[in-house]
C-alpha cells in the first residue's frame, strides 16, 4: 500500500509449460528433447529463452541498484507539500484527525482514484493512513470499493487478535465508516514498483517472498474469521459470457472444480504482487489486505507466476511449490491460473494501448494458452 504498482510493459520472452525434468531435461535450456509428452499435467514449469548479453547486464545493472537501495526508500515517495493542500487530502487528514488528533501529515504517498495514501507521524511514530478517494464516491463500483474496504479493516482486526505467522504493519486506529485506516509505516520497499516488473527481484529476494507466502498459506486461523472472497463458479461465468473462456475451459475448470469440492481452502492474502510485499531489513511485510481470505490451494502462487513472466527461474520455484501437495494441489493451481490471467487480460487489454503494453498483453495471451492446455491435459488424466 506504500508505492503504487503501475503495469509494466518489459519485452520479454516467450514462456511455456513444461512437463517434469525427468522427460524434460533441465528448465530454462532450450526445448524438451524429441519424444517429450508434452502434454503432461503432472508438472507446471516454464521454459524461457536465454536473455542476449546485452539484457543480462542490463538486469544485473537494475538488480544492483536495487540492491544498492535495499534499506527504507522513502526518496522516490517524496512529493511537493502542496500537494498536502488538495481539496481532497485536506478532507482525508480531517478524517485522519477524528481517530488520531496527534497525526501530523508529512507527505502524499498516493493520490488515485481509489485510495489516499499519506505518510506522516504520531509522536515519533511513523505511519501510514489510507483513505478511500472521494473520486470513489463517483465510481460505478463504489460499493465494491467500500465493501473491499471495510474487509482490510476488519483482516487488521483479525489479526489483532490471531497474530498470522508473516510480518505486516501493525494497526494504530480503523474508522469503519469513513473509511480511514492508520497502520504503522514500516521501513523498507516494495519487491517491485510495477506490477509486471521489468526487472524481477533477485534470486535471494524471490525465495524471501515465496517463503512468507508459503508460510501464511500453511496458517490455519479459526474458520469464521476470513470468508471467502471469490466464487469460483460465478467467476467461470463471467469470463464464459465475455468470450474470454471458450466452451470446452469452461468445462473443463468446472470439471476440475467438481474433483475438488471436498479440497480444503487456504488462506491467500488474495493480492500477492509483489508490490504489496515490502522488502524490510528483518524480510518481507505483506501489505493490502483488501482481498485476504480463503480460497483454493495455490491462489497467491497463481498470481506471482502471472506477473513473473521474464524469470524463468521464480517461475520453476513456483510450480514446484504448486504440485508438492499432489494432483489435487496442482489441479487447483491450474483452476486459479487460468482465473488469474483472464483477470489479468480484462484488466489490461484496453483500447488505447501502447506498443509496450501490447506486448505485454499478447505474453499474457501468450501464458493464458498455455494454462488452457495444462487445465485440458489435467482432465485428462483424472
Amino acid at each position: 500500500m506504500y508505492s503504487s504498482a503501475t503495469t509494466g510493459t518489459p519485452t520479454q520472452t516467450r514462456t511455456a509449460l513444461r512437463p517434469p525434468t525427468a522427460a524434460g531435461g533441465r528448465p530454462g535450456q532450450g526445448p524438451a528433447p524429441r519424444g517429450t509428452d508434452l502434454r503432461d499435467p503432472r508438472a507446471l514449469a516454464v521454459r524461457t529463452a536465454m536473455p542476449r548479453p546485452a539484457d543480462q547486464l542490463a538486469a544485473r545493472g537494475g538488480a544492483e541498484r536495487l540492491l544498492r537501495g535495499r534499506t527504507a526508500d522513502t526518496s522516490m515517495d517524496r512529493v511537493d507539500p502542496a500537494t498536502l493542500q488538495t481539496p481532497a487530502v485536506r478532507a482525508a487528514v480531517a478524517n485522519i484527525s477524528r481517530i488520531c488528533p496527534a497525526f501530523l501529515p508529512r507527505q502524499v504517498l498516493r493520490e488515485g482514484s481509489q485510495h489516499i495514501l499519506i505518510a506522516g507521524t504520531i509522536g515519533r511514530a511513523p505511519v501510514v493512513a489510507k483513505c478511500l478517494s472521494p473520486q470513489a464516491a463517483r465510481s460505478e463500483h463504489h460499493q465494491q470499493l467500500v465493501e473491499r474496504f471495510h474487509h482490510e479493516v476488519a483482516v487488521y482486526r483479525a489479526f489483532v487478535r490471531h497474530r498470522p505467522p508473516v510480518r505486516l504493519p501493525r494497526l494504530v486506529a480503523a474508522d469503519h465508516d469513513r473509511c480511514v485506516l492508520v497502520l504503522e509505516r514500516v521501513p523498507g520497499r516494495p519487491a517491485a514498483r510495477e506490477r509486471h516488473p521489468v526487472n524481477a527481484p533477485t534470486p535471494g529476494e524471490v525465495r524471501a517472498v515465496l517463503g512468507a507466502v508459503r508460510t501464511l498459506n500453511l496458517w490455519r486461523p479459526p474458520t469464521d474469521v476470513f470468508g471467502k472472497p471469490l466464487d469460483y463458479q460465478l467467476e467461470i461465468a463471467r469470463f464464459h459470457s465475455v468470450g474470454q473462456l471458450t466452451d470446452r475451459d469452461a468445462g473443463d475448470l468446472r470439471g476440475l472444480l467438481h474433483g475438488l469440492a471436498h479440497m480444503p481452502w487456504q488462506l491467500c492474502h488474495g493480492d500477492a504482487l509483489l508490490g504489496n510485499m515490502l522488502l524490510a531489513p528483518s524480510g518481507p511485510v505483506l501489505v493490502d489486505w483488501e482481498q485476504a481470505g480463503w480460497y483454493l490451494p495455490g491462489y497467491d502462487l497463481a498470481v506471482l507466476w502471472s506477473v513473473l513472466s521474464g524469470d524463468s527461474a521464480a517461475r520453476r520455484q513456483i510450480s514446484q511449490l504448486a504440485q508438492s501437495g499432489g494432483t489435487m494441489a496442482r489441479d487447483a493451481f491450474l483452476v486459479n491460473l487460468v482465473l488469474v490471467l483472464m483477470r489479468e487480460i480484462r484488466l489490461h487489454d484496453v483500447p488505447g494501448a501502447g506498443e509496450e503494453q501490447r506486448i505485454m498483453i499478447r505474453r499474457l495471451y501468450d501464458d493464458a494458452a498455455l494454462a488452457r492446455r495444462a487445465v485440458r491435459a489435467a482432465v485428462g488424466t483424472r
